[in-house]
């Protein structure tokens, strides 16, 4: 027995993967990471007497490619007399009609058909093939994206399905490197199909693994998979730390019930103003999880900071949390915000809002000199006083007309996105604002109005950013 499979063997025991005489679904892709590891279980199954499935789903993203990697599955399954299930999909229409990008909707089609597969034939766990390279590009794709630490943990070695929690995955070779994986399909002879997808960067995990990875391992660290799966162990459990003691505070405050239910202190549990910062962080993101809130750091800083304080979720809905730490939503008021509508006064010298899923920050910035302001991306500068102390943000509605930027005069927004070739869908998702006297000055993804540009004559800026909040999803 190798070196590997014994580490493999070590690390189900020790873990707790899989039970003597389990059923277990093998999740095959054709690739040299779950062929290898479909080997490795074959060859310790006589052992531990699991009766394995193999699983193969057909992305049909690669023509012949795809059907050829299916092929090399059912046969190797054949050959080691085990049962095979196969499944298949098209995942850019799928992709299109959802309106999710192909890698997400792959995963979500590859899960369901798992899940689908191990409940018809009564499996209750499913094998992958993740190992430790797939940990580091998944550490610093979400460092890239701004995770916390539980996002910064990685994958675990079990884990609920996302389909249905009662089908465990598991991850037998999450330690284990590619190079240690190649050796052993070439010690054992395994075949396995290359993915040409693999080298291609549009993804972004790819330019991850194929360009940033090797210029760290070369320039910076060559033990760099070491240190990082180090440091995801300690953030891991750093992170599990504090999200135990915000359940077991939520529990003993009774704030694990219904969102927004009011609390009832007890003697000798801190208040939250008294718990560590990542506690009270982790007692929010709770909280608005259970309300089917998708909560990002800006949103539970703005709850953890301020009581008492609503922010806005919609035209129609806000969020608080009040001086006990209990969060709750509220219907926003029929005068400020009316449906598809959000109306804002800008009073103070900052401020910023959320509407239909963007949030929106400005101030104001006194204008001594001019001097064109600097392209940045999701930022943009108006003149104030023509703005005026008044803002109405809300969707494009036909009839609407917006003078851009050098344009002499105003024509309908209906040509400018035809122009642009901006899908009917995507128009009637992107955000408009208007001024106090109801001119658009800006929308979303266009230049700003001539109206309403800096000038010689500027004596006020008004400066925002914007930012789609589903951008730091993992």
């Amino acid at each position: 027995m190798t070196d590997l499979l014994k580490r493999i063997e070590q690390n189900i025991q020790n873990r707790r993967l899989l039970k003597p005489g389990q059923a277990v679904l093998v999740a095959v892709s054709g690739g040299l990471d779950s062929m290898t590891l479909l080997q490795a279980l074959h060859q310790l199954s006589s052992r531990h007497r699991w009766r394995l499935t193999v699983a193969h789903f057909n992305h049909q993203l690669r023509g012949r490619s795809s059907n050829a990697d299916e092929k090399l599955v059912r046969q190797t399954a054949a050959a080691m007399r085990l049962p095979f299930a196969a499944g298949r999909a098209n995942v850019r229409e799928f992709a299109r009609k959802a309106k999710l990008s192909v890698e997400m909707a792959a995963r979500k089609l590859r899960h369901d058909f798992f899940a689908r597969t191990a409940k018809e034939r009564k499996i209750r766990v499913i094998a992958l093939a993740h190992h430790a390279d797939d940990q580091v590009e998944l550490f610093f794709l979400r460092v890239l994206r701004g995770a916390g630490g539980e996002g910064l943990a990685g994958m675990k070695w079990h884990s609920p399905s996302p389909v249905d929690s009662r089908i465990m995955l598991v991850r037998p070779l999450l330690d284990a490197t590619k190079a240690e994986l190649r050796g052993f399909a070439r010690e054992n002879i395994i075949r396995f199909r290359e993915d040409a997808t693999n080298t291609s960067l549009d993804q972004p995990r790819n330019r991850v693994r194929n360009e940033l990875l090797p210029l760290l391992r070369r320039r910076y660290q060559p033990a760099l998979t070491k240190t990082i799966l180090r440091l995801m162990e300690i953030v891991g459990a750093e992170a599990d730390l504090a999200g135990e003691t915000a359940r077991q505070w939520l529990k003993k405050t009774g704030g694990d019930g219904p969102p927004g239910r009011p609390r009832t202190p007890r003697r000798g549990v801190p208040t939250f103003n008294d718990l560590p910062v990542a506690v009270q962080r982790r007692a929010l993101q709770l909280q608005l999880s259970e309300a089917g809130v998708a909560a990002d750091f800006e949103l539970i800083e703005s709850l953890r900071q301020s009581a008492n304080v609503p922010v806005s979720l919609g035209p129609q809905l806000s969020v608080l949390r009040d001086a006990t730490g209990v969060v709750s939503l509220r219907l926003a008021r029929p005068s400020v915000f009316k449906a598809n509508e959000t109306v804002v006064k800008l009073a103070g010298g900052a401020g910023e809002m959320i509407f239909a899923g963007v949030r929106v920050r400005w101030r104001f910035d006194a204008l001594k000199q001019f001097k064109r302001p600097a392209a940045r991306p999701a930022s943009e500068s108006f003149d104030a006083d023509k703005v005026g102390g008044r803002i109405t943000f809300r969707h494009w509605r036909p009839g609407d007309r917006f003078q851009p930027i050098g344009l002499k005069s105003p024509v309908k927004l209906q040509d400018l996105f035809t122009n642009r070739k901006i899908p009917r869908a995507r128009r009637r998702e992107l955000m408009v604002a208007a001024a106090e006297n109801d001119e658009i000055f800006w929308v979303e993804g266009l230049r700003i109005s001539e109206n309403f540009k800096l000038t010689r004559r500027t004596k006020r800026c008004l400066v925002w950013r914007w930012r789609h909040l589903d951008d730091s999803k993992s």
